[in-house]
C-alpha cells in the first residue's frame, strides 16, 4: 500500500503493473474498499499499470467527503500526482457513478470507461439515503453489512467470496460511509451526458443484481454510442467477486478497444 496527499485529501492506494498501454484505474463501490479488485489487479497488473484507491472515508484512506463531486476531484488528482495523463476507468456501483461524475468533470483523464452495476438516473429518494446515513452513525456497519450481504452477492457465492464483502463492509469507518451518502443524495441525474460519452464504454451487469437490475445497464448502453452491455449469468451486484472470468473478459475487450482506437466496434449482448 502507498498514500498520496492531496490539496484536500490523502488517499491509500496500491500501483502495480508495468508502463505498457493505458493505465487503469478501479473505483470501489460502497462499503467496500480497494481489495474488492484484487483479482483484477492479478489479472491485469501483468499487461499495464493497475492504479487502486481506496475512496475518502473508506478503507485506508481517512477523512470523509464534503460534496459529492470530491470523490470525482480526488481521482483527478491521484491521476495528476502518479503523472497519469489519462486512464481506463472502471468503476462499480457507487464506483460507477463516480466514474461518471469523473468524466463530466475531468473528461480528459478518461480513456475509457467500464461502469459496472450502476445507475447514470439521479438518486430516486434523497431521504432514504439520508436516513441510511444516519443508520450508519446510529448503529454502526454490522447491521447494514448482515443485511446487504445477500444483496450483494448470490446465496451460491463462495464462502471465501461472501466472507471477503462481509469483513469489507464491517471495516468500513461509519462515519467516512454516511458521509458518502450524504454526498450521494445531492449527485447529479448523468443520463443527459450519456449521449455525448466520446471513449470507449462497457456496461457490466450481474443477472441476478436487484440494486442496480439490468434495466439500469441496458438504459445507459442504450445510450453511449458504440457501448459494449455484458450481462453476467449467476452474479448479483458484484460480479468482478462472483464471476471474475467474465468480468475480465468484458474488461479486457474494452482496454484492447482502448489500446487500438482504430477497431472501435462493440456489440449489445444480453
Amino acid at each position: 500500500m502507498r498514500t498520496i496527499t492531496l490539496d484536500k485529501a490523502t488517499l491509500a492506494y496500491d500501483d502495480a503493473g508495468p508502463e505498457r498501454g493505458t493505465p487503469l484505474l478501479l473505483v470501489h463501490g460502497h462499503p467496500f474498499d480497494r481489495s474488492m479488485w484484487r483479482a483484477q489487479v492479478r489479472q491485469f497488473s501483468v499487461a499495464r499499470r493497475v492504479i487502486v484507491p481506496d475512496l475518502r472515508g473508506y478503507g485506508a484512506s481517512p477523512g470523509a467527503v464534503p460534496c459529492w463531486a470530491a470523490f470525482a476531484d480526488d481521482l483527478a488528482g491521484l491521476l495528476a500526482g502518479l503523472r497519469v495523463p489519462r486512464a481506463v476507468v472502471a468503476g462499480l456501483s457507487m464506483g460507477g457513478q463516480i466514474a461518471l461524475e469523473l468524466h463530466r468533470r475531468h473528461p480528459n483523464r478518461v480513456a475509457g470507461l467500464l461502469l459496472a452495476d450502476t445507475t447514470a438516473a439521479g438518486e430516486h429518494s434523497r431521504a432514504d439515503r439520508l436516513a441510511i446515513a444516519d443508520r450508519l452513525l446510529r448503529e454502526g456497519m454490522d447491521p447494514y453489512a448482515v443485511e446487504m450481504l445477500y444483496r450483494m452477492i448470490t446465496p451460491r457465492a463462495p464462502s471465501a467470496v461472501a466472507d471477503h464483502v462481509l469483513a469489507m463492509m464491517r471495516a468500513t469507518d461509519p462515519a467516512g460511509a454516511a458521509a458518502a451518502q450524504r454526498a450521494r443524495a445531492d449527485r447529479p441525474d448523468h443520463r443527459a451526458d450519456l449521449r455525448s460519452v466520446d471513449v470507449p464504454t462497457t456496461v457490466v451487469v450481474g443477472s441476478e443484481d436487484e440494486l442496480t437490475p439490468v434495466s439500469d445497464a441496458r438504459a445507459i448502453a442504450e445510450l453511449v454510442r458504440d457501448a459494449e452491455l455484458v450481462v453476467v449469468d449467476r452474479a448479483a451486484h458484484l460480479p468482478n467477486l462472483e464471476q471474475p472470468a467474465a468480468f475480465d473478459r468484458a474488461l479486457s475487450r474494452l482496454l484492447g478497444r482502448v489500446d487500438r482506437p482504430r477497431d472501435r466496434s462493440a456489440i449489445n449482448t444480453d
